[in-house]
């Protein structure tokens, strides 16, 4: 017996579709061949299976307008959240450095203490 191959993504995670998304026939209410989701659309992995004949993982992802099964080829980890978070925390520590000297926190007597006596 094979071993299933193990997931490249993790249930949870923020994906892109990597090319232009059609119906297959999955979603019998869209006419068969429509695109339901366009290369770029943001999903989440909101369950993984398995494709037996082929080994493979499946993902299910949610865009938001569909549910739909992707195959890793079809979806790519979505790092643009990762590069605005890691940018926010690398400024992080200078901003608040600098309202902190602003406003004097901890200073008795400085603009904070004065704002909260009024």
């Amino acid at each position: 017996m094979i071993e299933p191959r193990l997931p490249r993504f993790q249930w949870g995670q923020q994906v892109l579709a990597s090319v232009d998304l059609y119906n297959d026939g999955s979603h019998p209410d869209v006419p068969e061949d429509h695109l339901l989701i366009p290369a770029g659309g943001v999903g989440e992995i909101v369950q993984i299976g398995h494709h037996e004949e082929a080994n493979l993982p499946v993902y299910m992802v949610d865009f938001g307008l569909a549910v739909i099964g992707c195959m890793e080829d079809e979806i790519e980890l979505d790092t643009r959240l990762g590069s605005l978070v890691a940018g926010a925390l690398a400024a992080m520590p200078a901003n608040i450095a600098a309202t902190s000297a602003a406003l004097s926190i901890g200073t008795p007597g400085g603009p904070a203490a004065a704002a909260l006596a009024a």
